[in-house]
């Protein structure tokens, strides 16, 4: 069986190592953040009324926490893929290589959709968009993958300033509600030990306001600012075929052991009689 098991792991690596070479390879943009309540000059401290450390029990805790987490969970939201769709060609991207190549024939010949829609950028981000936290500092690395360079880092950017203008947009909301509410209390409080607190809610919120319109800020402050490879990197064909070098060998011969072990034996022959 020497042969044809060589012959086997030839014909399987060829074919295995034409599809990792055709594999599509995609552009990986990346930055580095952090959140923005780690500093004495975040506007979460800057607008609270009381500390924001409650103990020291919050140091051990490493789960993104306050606008921050708010800023990564806007990072894959449906308002973030509909910005995306309808501010840049992804749609239109998606579709193009949903009718390339060989599974475009097959999608087309089964009458599947070819048009994308704003369920599929959703999809795209969830599986291409990676958010991990350093193990060495308090920052987080976005890293979005793409077949365009360009648009890589045309997109990881824009859903930066999406998330930070989402935060934003929350927050300022909320304050202007709050000051509306104690700016019409305190216009109709006659009691003067009633209206000296509501005065100084009042000054508290519009320094809130203040900060939230003046400071660039608000959940992620960039460390790095987000930059693409020259070179595209995913998938990574050298490692993929060194892969393939080692584990195809392994899977013929344990699958033709196997095959040695189930195969019946030959019936015994009869012993000559004398």
């Amino acid at each position: 069986m020497r042969l044809w098991l060589l012959a086997l792991i030839l014909i399987g690596y060829t074919g295995a190592a034409s599809l990792v070479l055709a594999w599509p390879r995609s552009y990986v943009a990346s930055a580095v953040v952090a959140p923005a309540e780690s500093t004495g000059l975040a506007v979460s401290t800057l607008i609270a009324t009381l500390s924001l450390s409650q103990g020291g029990a919050g140091l051990f805790d490493t789960r993104p926490t306050g606008n921050f987490a708010i800023y990564l969970s806007a990072l894959r939201s449906p308002e973030a893929a509909a910005m995306l769709a309808a501010e840049t060609t992804i749609l239109a991207d998606i579709t193009r290589r949903r009718g390339d190549g060989f599974a475009g024939r097959v999608r087309d010949a089964l009458g599947l959709r070819m048009q994308a829609d704003r369920d599929d950028v959703q999809t795209y981000l969830e599986r291409r968009l990676a958010v991990t936290q350093s193990l060495v500092a308090t920052t987080w690395n976005l890293d979005l993958q793409y077949p365009d360079r360009d648009v890589a880092l045309d997109l990881l950017v824009r859903l930066h300033d999406f998330a930070e203008a989402h935060v934003r947009a929350g927050l300022a909301g909320l304050v202007e509600r709050r000051l509306s509410v104690l700016e019409a209390r305190a216009a109709t409080e006659r009691d003067v030990f009633q209206r000296v607190p509501l005065y100084e809610l009042v000054a508290q919120h519009q320094r809130a306001l203040a900060v939230l319109r003046s400071d660039e800020t608000v959940a992620a402050r960039m460390v790095s600012a987000p930059v693409v490879e020259i070179r595209p990197s995913i998938p990574n064909r050298s490692l993929l075929l060194l892969l393939l070098a080692v584990a195809l060998p392994m899977a013929v011969l344990v699958g033709a052991a196997c095959l040695v072990l189930l195969r019946t034996p030959p019936a015994p022959q009869p012993l000559p009689s004398r």
